[in-house]
């Protein structure tokens, strides 16, 4: 490209300027003769035009000679870029056995150069792999089916290479390529097949109902649901025997046990199952019946099986009190094998544990062990066990049910005691009581009784018993003038009678008691007493008596208060309660004289130091509090020691008021039998006379003995001397 102004004229005066988007890195100008050239290759589609601006100046002095000029760079495009598919490779699927020209997807190329320039852009589609199945449209790029019955069981997956080619397909241009895979997906075009004609399946007779006999299978070349298969016994031989269900999983036909099987009866059943489709296709039901049949037989296999009762369950009646040993009933059962093995039978000890009952072992009768009550035990259930001979493992076993029948053993009586009145004012012919009776036998039809009166030694009757016919009776007068003061209780012997086969009676008494009663002959009273009362007492004389029994029973109040009142005060009755403790201790001391040996602080109880107790006749004072003597240990005589503890206990208003007894561990002064210690005792080996001891009263009897056989004892005795406060 050139730029020349009318000012140069040629003398080399003017200066070409060049600025705008690419000057001098994409675009140069030759400053002298205004020449532009382009300093690299340009690509349209990275940008398709360029607006530069250009000016003509003064070589010497760069002054502009005219106003800048702008001008447009266009890059002119050229078929440089393929068609290309951006979102290949693709999947798509169409159904089996469509019809030519069933839309499969359509496929899109993009051209990168000018669709306005030439042909540069105009991309052309066409198939270079995939056929006859498919084709694509030229222009759309729509692919649909070109080739009819194409079956998903013979060929599935398709793979269809698709060009697209610029300049509308000519020689010279360029093209770009993408890879279709395309699956053919299922229809329902295939029935279920047997592999077989005939299954021969086995069983044993001894097969549980519901148990599977065995399995079998159609095949369905299709997948998904259209391979669904359901499965029916044609109705025949074994429809009644036998079922069948199918395998969600796998498809299988799993035929069912419905009833037992027994090999004796029956061996083999034959018997037609049916496979067909769940789910159709109405569009090819011109393929014929979608379903296909075949042959089940079944053999039954023997089974050494466990004997067989007659009958589920059996029912014996036998009276009670039936002799010992007596048959009620027998139980059969046999082996249905083809061994035919005897059977012997006997009874679960479970079920009879008080052995009432017997059963041969060979025959199957079953008689009485011991004598049945029925008042005891109205029905026994007992089992019965039937074994096999040669397999004694087998067993089978029977409930029976013995039910005992009563006899008339236990004869009626009065349904409840029952509690009879006559009013005083009772008429001839009046019923004062209904009566009822009672049966401990069992009824076999609805029992009956009967009443009356004994008939043997009765001259004068004052009542009387009326059979009602219902098993009940009414106590009839036949008399008046009931009076209670002539006679207050009345028995009348009633017979009461079953309606057994054997009669039986018994004869209860009733008690009638003469009451008196008001004019609609309800009862008042029946005490014999009440007669005696004085009829006429006003209320003031009821008021009366009334006050004095309540003075009597607050004199009695107050004399029971008083005497628990005595009781409180009187602590101590008891001469032997000693409230004082006595201390005992081993130290042996050196006589009468000898004050300096112990310590007599240990004469004094720790426990009454400690508490804090105070007299109940006396109010304690606040000031005033238990006091701790001190004890003395150079007291010259003990006596004055005791003394002085007598006087402070006298004076205590803590201690007890009773008489306590506070024993000291000393001897005292002036005895009679003077000091028995054996430290003022005569030295040497002279004999003393001690027949005094046997004067000195019983006390000192055993003393005497012993020194009267001149036995000499422990070097120290002790005598306790006691000191009482009163």
């Amino acid at each position: 490209m050139n730029l020349h102004t009318d000012l140069d004229k040629g003398e080399s005066a003017v200066k070409y300027t060049l600025s705008g988007e690419g000057a001098g890195t994409i675009f140069t100008i030759d400053q002298i003769t205004g020449d532009i050239h382009a300093l690299r290759s340009l690509d349209r589609e990275e940008k398709p035009y360029y607006t530069l601006r250009a000016q003509a100046v003064d070589l010497e002095t760069s002054r502009p000679l005219e106003p800048e000029s702008e001008f447009v760079i266009k890059v002119q495009d050229i078929n440089d870029n393929e068609p290309k598919f951006l979102e290949g490779p693709y999947t798509a699927s169409v159904p089996e056995m469509s019809p030519v020209g069933t839309y499969v997807m359509k496929v899109t190329a993009t051209d990168a150069d000018d669709p306005t320039y030439g042909n540069s852009a105009r991309v052309v589609y066409s198939i270079l792999h995939g056929q006859p199945y498919f084709s694509v449209d030229p222009k759309t790029g729509v692919i649909r089916t070109a080739l009819p019955n194409m079956d998903r069981e013979v060929k599935e997956l398709y793979q269809v290479l698709i060009q697209a080619k610029d300049m509308g397909g000519q020689l010279g241009g360029l093209a770009g390529t993408t890879t279709i895979n395309i699956t053919l997906s299922d229809v329902n075009d295939n029935p279920p097949r047997f592999s077989k004609s005939i299954f021969h399946l086995r069983v044993p007779e001894s097969s549980a109902v519901g148990s599977a006999v065995g399995r079998i299978k159609a095949h369905d070349l299709d997948i998904g649901k259209n391979a669904e298969v359901e499965y029916n016994i044609v109705p025949g031989d074994g429809g009644a025997m036998f079922d069948i269900t199918t395998n969600e999983h796998n498809q299988e036909g799993i035929i069912m046990l419905k009833k037992p099987l027994d090999y004796e009866t029956k061996k083999a059943y034959t018997f037609k199952v049916e496979a067909s489709n769940a789910h159709l296709d109405p569009r090819f039901h011109n393929f014929g019946p979608f379903k296909d049949t075949a042959t089940v037989k079944i053999n039954v296999l023997d089974v050494d099986e466990p004997p067989v009762f007659s009958k589920p369950s059996y029912a014996m009646d036998v009276y009670e009190d039936t002799p010992q040993g007596t048959i009620i009933g027998a139980v059969t059962a046999q082996d249905l094998d083809a061994g035919n093995s005897p059977v012997r039978y006997s009874i679960d000890w479970k079920s009879d544990l008080d052995s009432f009952f017997d059963i041969d072992p060979v025959r199957g009768t079953i008689s009485t062990n011991e004598l049945l009550d029925r008042e005891s035990i109205a029905q026994h259930n007992i089992s019965v066990v039937a074994t096999k001979v040669n397999n004694p493992v087998l067993t089978s076993r029977v409930a029976v049910t013995v039910h005992v029948l009563d006899i008339n053993e236990f004869p009626p009586e009065l349904a409840m005691p029952y509690e009879t009145f006559v009013c005083e004012s009772a008429k001839v012919g009046q019923v004062i009581q209904v009566i009822s009776a009672k049966d401990q036998d069992l009824p076999q039809a609805g029992q009956r009784f009967s009443f009356k009166s004994p008939q043997e030694g009765v001259k004068t009757k004052n009542f009387t018993i009326r059979d009602f016919g219902n098993n009940t009776a009414g106590v009839m007068t036949l008399r008046g003038g009931f009076k209670r003061r002539s006679q207050e209780i009345y028995h009348l012997p009633v017979v009461i009678e079953d309606g057994g086969l054997q009669t039986l009676s018994s004869t209860s008494t009733l008690t009638i008691r003469v009451c008196g009663c008001d004019t609609d002959g309800s009862l008042l009273t029946c005490s014999a007493e009440a007669i005696f009362l004085p009829v006429g007492l006003s209320t003031g004389a009821l008021i009366a008596i009334l006050v004095c029994i309540v003075i009597l029973l607050v004199i009695v109040v107050l004399y029971v208060g008083v005497r628990r009142q005595k009781k409180k005060e009187t602590l101590m009755t008891s001469k032997e309660d000693i409230r004082d403790n006595v201390i005992h201790y081993d130290d042996e001391g050196g006589g009468e004289e000898d004050t300096h040996a112990f310590d007599m602080g240990t004469l004094r109880n720790p426990k009454v130091i400690k508490e804090n107790l105070f007299r109940r006749d006396v109010k304690p004072e606040l000031g005033l509090c238990p006091r701790r003597p001190i004890a003395s240990q150079n007291s010259a005589d003990i006596s004055n020691f005791i003394s002085q503890r007598l006087q402070e206990h006298d004076g205590d208003t803590s201690a007890p008021p009773y008489d306590s007894l506070a024993t000291y561990a000393y001897e005292g002064e002036g005895s009679v039998a003077e000091s028995l210690s054996s430290i003022e005792s005569v030295k040497g080996e002279t004999e003393e006379d001690y027949d005094y001891l046997n004067e000195w009263g019983p006390r000192f009897k055993t003393l005497a003995g012993i020194f009267g056989e001149r036995f000499v004892s422990s070097p120290f005795l002790r005598m306790n001397g006691v000191a009482k406060r009163s």
